[in-house]
């Protein structure tokens, strides 16, 4: 007989007690679990109605705001439009900004006339207060043609520029509107209003160089400042004013450039440099110099410093560039490029473009006799392109579409020309190209001219599409230049 039964027949009652003992723990296990299920189960509903109860309360903002709740109204877009101005005159000058910040861009342009348009019913008064013609900037909205703003300006506009970040004490992109007699005023592009006005004085028979510099905040009043060049007879002056209030900041500066100049500026790591490029000399000026110039004081600001490779290249006497060896410059351009801005040169012979970092050649062209100022479209999706226009005969000119990066000629038409003819044009399409915008006469084959359509496959491929302008008697292609 084993331990165990031996045990029982002697201890009966403690063995029924054990039994016992172990009922009662697994009857209060199955309780604990009973509870343990129950709560488990409310936690679940509770879940399941807070799902229920957030998504109902989901639907019903969904609804609000679908059904309920008016969207606001926008302008409705016009396809077409029209804005009469009776007996005015147009400047030559016109932007494209989102004036009112409805995602479509609107149209920024000065007029000359007695009166403004019926929307705002102004009109100009001589000393006399007779009617007299005076000037007006304005913005018209571009999906109707709505006047959004318009404003007198004092005197005749000279020139005008829009879109600098911000003038005087607006937080929204402005315009700056030079005027005779001697006057720079600052407008709100958003509202029209004028932010400051100034008087200044330029001299007699000047030419504005255009376009204005803007360059960083140089008097510290927290607004971005304004450089100008002015042309008078053979100077060039250089006047520094505050994004501010306008006032002149130092002195006039003078630069000793011979001939009829014009000027580009190129923005590197470090520096800032201005490139005055006559027919016989390139000339450099480092922002730093000419503020040092305007002021009498070193600028000591961050990133306005003087680029060592430049400053070896530059005569500091005279401040002329030895960047190539031939002159007869007709045209310097800035050209995007991977990781800076590089420079294009146009001579009469060639064209070249040089590596603005160590001044390196990257490509020559050989282009003679340059008509045009260089136009950059793309070509191919994402592909810079130069367009150059050059005088091939009497009456004939050969248009170019040159890619940035290598210099390859990607596609060239010549046309017959005429003097007063428009230069070309680029529109930005969908697809990321352009579509360039050719003025000339297309001479087809057997001597026939090509009045309303082209036969040469190759533009067809390339979606070549003419159109005539009978008060010209010309042919205006609209080369949407796509490659197969």
């Amino acid at each position: 007989m084993d331990n165990k039964d031996s045990e029982a027949e002697i201890h009966p009652l403690k063995t029924e007690d054990i039994k016992g003992q172990e009922n009662h723990e697994n009857s209060v296990e199955r309780r604990i679990v009973s509870k343990q299920s129950s709560r488990l189960s409310r936690l679940s509903r509770w879940r399941t109605a807070a799902f229920f109860i957030s998504l109902f309360l989901c639907l019903i903002i969904v609804f609000a705001f679908s059904f309920i709740i008016p969207c606001p109204e926008r302008p409705v877009s016009e396809r077409t439009w029209f804005q009469n101005y009776d007996n005015a005159v147009a400047y030559q000058f016109l932007a494209i900004e989102d004036v009112n910040e409805d995602k479509v861009q609107d149209v920024v342009f000065a007029f000359k006339a007695s009166n403004g348009s019926s929307n705002f019913n102004r009109s100009c008064l001589d000393e006399e207060g007779r009617p007299s013609l005076c000037a007006f900037v304005a913005a018209v909205s571009g999906t109707n043609g709505r006047v959004l703003w318009e404003k007198p300006a004092a005197g005749e506009i000279e020139w005008m520029e829009c879109g600098i970040r911000q003038l005087g004490d607006a937080k929204s992109p402005g315009c700056l509107v030079m005027a005779k007699p001697m006057s720079l005023m600052a407008v709100d592009l958003r509202t029209g209003e004028v932010q400051w006005s100034q008087s200044s004085d330029f001299g007699a028979n000047y030419t504005v160089l255009t376009p204005v510099s803007v360059i960083p905040d140089v008097d510290s009043d927290g607004v971005q400042d304004l450089i100008i060049f002015i042309a008078t007879g053979d100077k060039i002056k250089t006047f520094i004013h505050s994004g501010k209030n306008g006032k002149q900041i130092g002195s006039t500066g003078s630069l000793n450039i011979d001939g009829k100049a014009r000027y580009i500026r190129l923005n590197l790591d470090s520096s800032s440099y201005f490139f005055f490029y006559t027919e016989n000399a390139l000339y450099a000026f480092s922002l730093k110099d000419l503020y040092s110039a305007a002021t009498g004081k070193e600028i000591k600001l961050p990133g306005l410093e003087q680029d060592p490779q430049w400053e070896k290249n530059i005569d500091h006497t005279t401040h002329r560039l030895s960047l190539l060896s031939s002159g007869d410059i007709r045209y310097l351009a800035k050209i995007p490029g991977q990781s800076q801005e590089n420079i294009l040169v146009v001579n009469s012979e060639m064209a070249t473009l040089i590596n603005a970092r160590d001044l390196q050649t990257l490509w020559t062209l050989n282009v003679s006799r340059v008509v045009r100022e260089p136009l950059l479209g793309y070509y191919k999706p994402d592909v810079l392109g130069i367009v150059l226009e050059s005088e091939i005969g009497p009456n004939r000119k050969k248009v170019m579409i040159v890619e940035s990066g290598s210099g390859a000629v990607q596609w060239d038409l010549k046309l017959n020309s005429r003097a007063e003819s428009p230069g070309p044009a680029t529109l930005s399409t969908a697809d990321h190209r352009s579509a360039f915008l050719i003025w000339g006469e297309y001479q087809a084959a057997g001597n026939e001219t090509c009045p309303v359509g082209c036969r040469d496959p190759d533009l067809l491929s390339r979606s070549c599409i003419f159109s005539i302008l009978p008060t010209l008697m010309s042919c205006w292609s609209s080369a949407i230049a796509q490659t197969k």
